[in-house]
């Protein structure tokens, strides 16, 4: 049974946050416009739609991740804790005027419709795996790889391209990927720019 999703949901956009489907996002909510949106989607159906917000003033990207609410905790203070589990992932179509505080968008699942499809590749991850592991310790920044390595190809793909120190348009590159297969060799690219940019770096200083 195909699973259907609305066409009009609430959306936070954050800047440098990328969120794919088959993870979780925990978020501090303390805004009143977002502890607003919060609190609606708990009543209504716990979606919301996550989407990086650009430099210039209300500007988004046209692509982002639906998600869950999956769980919630409200604070003395009247901040929210909450986690989202990510769906799949939306266009943009066109904003829709309400009188909240928050903003709503009209989107469209169909291009990322293989987000809700088991993952048939199969990717060989080896090589950028051990480039990841070089990337992430030239930037100062621990993972524990152990624990990393239990996961599967899809949530380790997703999980390098959420916590790795790229810019926000690399970023998005790597959520607008259609396949698997095109976000793992996207991410490629982008470590091995990184590794070269870094090498070059060093030569040129010794």
């Amino acid at each position: 049974m195909k699973q259907e999703f609305p066409s009009q949901i609430p959306i936070f956009p954050l800047s440098g946050v990328i969120y794919f489907p088959k993870t979780n996002l925990p978020l501090n909510i303390f805004e009143k416009r977002y502890l607003e949106l919060v609190n609606d989607a708990i009543r209504k159906d716990k979606l919301m739609g996550m989407i990086q917000s650009k430099r210039k003033g209300e500007e988004i990207y046209s692509v982002g991740c639906l998600g869950k609410i999956s769980d919630f905790q409200k604070g003395e203070d009247g901040r929210m804790l909450i986690n989202l589990t990510g769906l799949t992932r939306f266009e943009v179509l066109e904003e829709t005027k309400n009188s909240k505080l928050y903003r709503e968008f009209k989107v469209n699942y169909k291009k990322f419709s293989n987000d809700l499809e088991p993952i048939d590749e199969k990717i060989e991850t080896n090589s950028l795996m051990e480039k990841a592991r070089i990337f992430f310790k030239r930037n100062g920044l621990l993972l524990n790889w152990k624990e990393f390595e239990k996961l599967d190809e899809v949530q380790k793909i997703n999980t390098l391209a959420m916590i790795a120190p790229i810019t926000n348009e690399e970023k998005q590159k790597l959520l607008e990927s259609i396949s698997l297969k095109d976000k793992a060799g996207a991410l490629g690219n982008i470590v091995n720019f990184y590794l070269h940019e870094v090498d070059f770096n060093n030569r040129t200083v010794q």
